[in-house]
């Protein structure tokens, strides 16, 4: 019976000495906090090259992240994230209506030496393949012809000026005061400009458009337009700008933008555990950076 008891103490005291180490080493390592994340308020907001950012929780609205978010500058080609908004908010839409290329937007891509889709004169192009020749090459040509196309009035310089208007009313409609075009496609007048935060909201509103979203998540397509002759012609392949659909798990759009003024931008978005972050970095220094800077944010807003 004794030694029973003996044992039986020995057993505890072993618990007791065991316990108090844990305890020990717990509070050690509570107070590194290796054992704990930190609290969603406690993360550290990231520091980006870009001149301007932007990051927003796409459901809620709620702003996650600023950076001179109301500072206006140029936006480069992010532009045509509206020209494609414009596009798909017209009545009675036929994506498959076909244009005819017309020599002017090929002239107009050379004299500007403009990023462009290739598209040849005198080829017949559906809408849906101009949307795609806008948003994955970023092609300034597929832009006039989408302008041209649904800008109303008699001469192409009227179209494409009411164009403009149309996407200038259309920032007005999502109550945006630091937003105005002054051009199809990025290649202003010099009063094209917009802000991280604007930019973000046009994104959010065009993303809300289901053919807008397959469009900007896409990484190549491939173009069979009708040529002059009737015959079908495949064009070379158009792969998206923007690498973080291959670098980033989750992204799924928008659009890059980059020219002398404008620097380097990226409007960005990715959805992961159900939950998507949408952004923008505006002028940074280079495409590694500003991916770089967009994937900082998005981690940074999925932390938060």
């Amino acid at each position: 019976m004794i030694t029973g008891i003996k044992g039986t103490r020995s057993v505890r005291s072993t618990r007791i000495r065991r316990a108090a180490a844990v305890a020990v080493t717990s509070g050690a390592l509570l107070t590194t906090g290796a054992l704990t994340a930190a609290p969603a308020q406690a993360v550290t907001a990231p520091s980006i090259i870009a001149k301007g950012g932007y990051v927003m929780n796409d459901a809620s609205g709620s702003t996650l992240y600023t950076k001179a978010a109301d500072t206006k500058r140029s936006t480069g080609s992010t532009t045509k994230i509206m020209t494609a908004k414009v596009v798909l908010a017209q009545s009675n839409l036929n994506l498959d209506k076909k244009v005819t290329i017309q020599k002017a937007y090929s002239d107009y891509v050379v004299q500007n030496n403009a990023s462009q889709a290739h598209l040849i004169v005198g080829d017949k192009v559906t809408v849906r393949q101009l949307l795609y020749g806008l948003m994955l090459p970023s092609g300034c040509d597929a832009a006039y012809a989408l302008a041209d196309t649904y800008g109303s009035g008699s001469t192409r310089a009227a179209r494409v000026s009411n164009f403009i208007g149309k996407m200038n009313a259309a920032a007005k409609s999502l109550k945006l005061t630091n937003t105005h075009f002054d051009s199809f496609d990025g290649i202003g007048n010099g009063n094209n400009y917009s802000t991280p935060r604007d930019l973000t909201k046009i994104a959010s509103s065009a993303m809300k458009n289901s053919t807008f979203r397959s469009i900007v998540k896409t990484k190549a397509y491939t173009a069979k337009t009708i040529t002059k002759t009737g015959s079908t012609r495949t064009m070379q392949t158009w792969t998206n700008t923007n690498g973080l659909l291959s670098s980033y798990s989750g992204t799924i759009g928008v659009k890059t933008g980059s020219g002398p003024e404008a620097g380097y931008c990226l409007v960005f978005a990715a959805t992961r555990n159900g939950k998507t972050v949408i952004g923008t970095v505006l002028a940074s220094t280079s495409i590694p950076n500003r991916e770089a800077d967009a994937k900082k944010l998005l981690n940074y807003g999925f932390a938060k």
